[in-house]
C-alpha cells in the first residue's frame, strides 16, 4: 500500500520549468467561501521544535532538490572516479595499517635493543640488577627440607632450568632431586675404601661438584684426588679424569662450553675437555692448598688460595694471572657475580667483595656472623660458604652459627649491607642461588666439609629450601598518595 510520503506533488508545468514552487498563494478575500474578509495568520516559520508528518506532509520542494542533486551525485559518479575513490579508501587502510605495524615494530626494537644491552654490560662484566631491596625475609613455615644423605652435606648444585638440584655428601653418595616435588630421582651410592676397582662411583668424600649451563654433564670431585663425569640425565658414569695429586676441591664448567676447571689442595689449577675426554693444560701459583673455583662464560678462572690468603684471577690463554690480598685468615670459599666482580669467605670470619681491576677488597665486612666461645677465648664464626645471584645486587654467605645471611651490594659493588638471616641449624657447607633468584638452597652438615674441627649433634644433614618473595609492586594511585 502506498504511502503519501512517496507521493510526489503535482508541479504546474509553467512552473516547474522555472524552477519555482507549484503552490499558488492566494490574495486576500479571493475563494473565501464563507465571505469573511478577514485575512489569514501566518505561522511563524522556525528553525527549531518543527514537527514533520511524514503521513501527512508533502516533502518540501528544497529537500526534494537537495536529494535529487545527492541521487545525481552518486549516479553521476564514472568508473574511473569510484576506481580512484576506493583506491583512496585502501591507501588510507593501509597507512593505518603500517602505523599500528611501526608502533609494534619500534616496541619490539626497544626489548631486542635493552637485551642487547644487557648482554654487552653482561659481557663487559658491568651489569647490576638491583633487586635486593625487594627481597622479603621468608618465614620459617615456607622453608622445605631434603633429607637422604646419611653424613653431612657438602656441596650442591642447580640445573640452568630450576629442574633439579645435585647434592653430594662425606657418605660419597650423590642424589638428583625434583626441584618442585623434593622427591629422589636418582641415588648413586658410595662404595667403601678399597672397592675403587669394581664400584663405579666415589669411595671417598665428595667435596665439589659442578654442571654444565646446557645440563648435559655433571662433574664431581673427591679426596681420592679423583674427578668423576656423568650424564646428569640419566646419572650415567661417563668419564673418569685422574691427574691431580691431592683433594679435587673446586669444579666449574666455562658457560656454554664443556670446558671444565678443576682445582685442587696439591695447589694446581687444571683444564678439562670433557667431550673429548681429554686433559688440557695446568697452571701453577697458590702457595698453599686450593679451597675453592668459580668461572663464568669468559675463557678465564678464579680461585680461593686457603693459607696464602690470596685470590687469583686465572687467564687461561695467556697463562698469566693476577694475584689479590685482604683476608687476614684462610679464605675458604669465593663465587663470581659477573664477569668483573666476586664475593669470598674466610676463616676469620669475613666476607669481602672484589673488583678484578682491583688488588684489595672493595668492601671487607668483619666477623659477618658474629662470635663464638668463652669471654676472653673467642673467634668468629667461619664464613663456610658464599654465593651470588648472577648480574645483580644480591649475594650470601653460610656459617655455622645457625643462620645465613642475605647481603645487598651497594651502588657500583662499593659496600655490603646485610638485608636478614634466615636460620639454618648446623654447617651451611653450600649455597646456590636457583637462576629464576626464586629460591636460595642450602647444603647443611653437622660438620664443615673439609675437616672435622667441630660436630654440631644438634643439627641435621639436609638440604634447606629457601624461598625469595619480591615485594608487591605499588600502584601508581598507590604511589600519589605516598608522595
Amino acid at each position: 500500500m502506498s504511502s503519501p510520503f512517496f507521493i510526489k506533488a503535482k508541479v504546474n508545468p509553467k512552473f516547474a520549468k522555472k524552477g519555482k514552487p507549484a503552490t499558488v498563494l492566494k490574495r486576500k478575500g479571493d475563494g473565501d467561501p464563507g465571505g469573511k474578509g478577514k485575512p489569514r495568520a501566518k505561522k511563524p516559520i522556525s528553525k527549531h521544535n518543527e514537527e514533520i508528518s511524514s503521513d501527512s506532509e508533502t516533502e518540501s520542494p528544497i529537500v526534494a532538490r537537495k536529494r535529487q542533486t545527492i541521487e545525481r551525485d552518486d549516479y553521476d559518479e564514472t568508473p574511473q572516479e569510484k576506481k580512484l575513490r576506493l583506491a583512496k579508501l585502501y591507501l588510507n587502510q593501509l597507512k593505518e595499517e603500517e602505523d599500528d605495524k611501526a608502533e609494534d615494530d619500534a616496541f619490539e626494537t626497544d626489548l631486542v635493543a635493552g637485551r642487547l644491552q644487557e648482554e654487552v654490560l653482561e659481557q663487559k662484566g658491568k651489569l647490576q640488577r638491583l633487586i635486593a631491596k625487594d627481597i622479603m625475609a621468608p618465614d620459617a613455615s615456607e622453608i622445605r627440607v631434603l633429607r637422604g644423605h646419611k653424613l653431612p652435606i657438602t656441596c650442591l648444585v642447580i640445573s640452568s632450568d630450576d629442574k633439579y638440584i645435585f647434592s653430594a655428601a662425606k657418605d660419597c653418595s650423590i642424589i638428583k632431586w625434583d626441584f618442585e616435588s623434593g622427591k629422589k630421582l636418582h641415588t648413586i651410592h658410595g662404595g667403601r675404601k678399597g672397592t675403587e676397582d669394581r664400584h663405579v662411583g666415589h669411595t671417598a668424600h665428595i667435596l665439589c661438584m659442578a654442571i654444565s649451563s646446557d645440563g648435559k654433564y655433571l662433574a664431581t670431585g673427591d679426596v681420592n684426588k679423583l674427578i668423576m663425569i656423568w650424564e646428569a640425565k640419566t646419572c650415567k658414569h661417563l668419564y673418569k679424569f685422574t691427574g691431580h695429586k691431592g683433594p679435587v676441591s673446586g669444579l666449574s664448567f666455562r658457560r656454554g662450553t664443556h670446558d671444565l676447571y678443576s682445582a685442587s689442595h696439591d695447589r694446581s689449577i687444571k683444564v678439562w675437555n670433557v667431550d673429548e675426554n681429554a686433559y688440557v693444560e695446568t697452571l701453577f701459583g697458590h702457595q698453599d692448598a686450593i679451597t675453592g673455583l668459580d668461572c663464568l662464560s669468559r675463557e678465564c678462572c678464579v680461585t680461593s688460595g686457603g693459607r696464602d690468603r690470596s685470590v687469583r684471577v686465572w687467564k687461561i690463554p695467556e697463562e698469566s694471572q693476577l694475584v689479590f690480598h685482604g683476608h687476614e685468615g684462610s679464605i675458604d670459599c669465593i663465587q663470581l657475580i659477573n664477569e668483573e666482580h666476586m664475593v669470598s669467605g674466610a676463616d676469620d670470619g669475613s666476607v669481602g667483595l672484589w673488583s678484578v681491576n682491583k688488588k684489595r677488597p672493595l668492601s671487607t665486612v668483619k666477623q659477618a656472623h658474629g662470635r663464638h666461645g668463652e669471654a676472653g677465648l673467642q673467634q668468629a664464626h667461619w664464613v663456610s660458604s658464599v654465593a651470588a645471584l648472577q648480574n645483580s645486587d644480591t649475594v650470601a654467605s653460610g656459617s655455622h652459627n645457625s643462620e645465613v645471611k642475605l647481603w645487598m651490594c651497594g651502588q657500583n659493588y662499593r659496600k655490603l649491607e646485610p638485608l636478614f638471616s634466615v636460620p639454618v641449624c648446623g654447617f651451611v657447607n653450600s649455597l646456590k642461588f636457583s637462576s629464576s633468584g626464586q629460591f636460595l638452597v642450602a647444603g647443611v652438615g653437622q660438620e664443615h666439609r673439609l675437616g672435622r674441627w667441630w660436630r654440631l649433634k644438634e643439627a641435621k644433614n639436609g638440604i634447606y629450601i629457601i624461598p625469595l618473595k619480591r615485594k608487591p609492586t605499588p600502584s601508581p594511585e598507590e604511589v600519589k598518595i605516598a608522595e
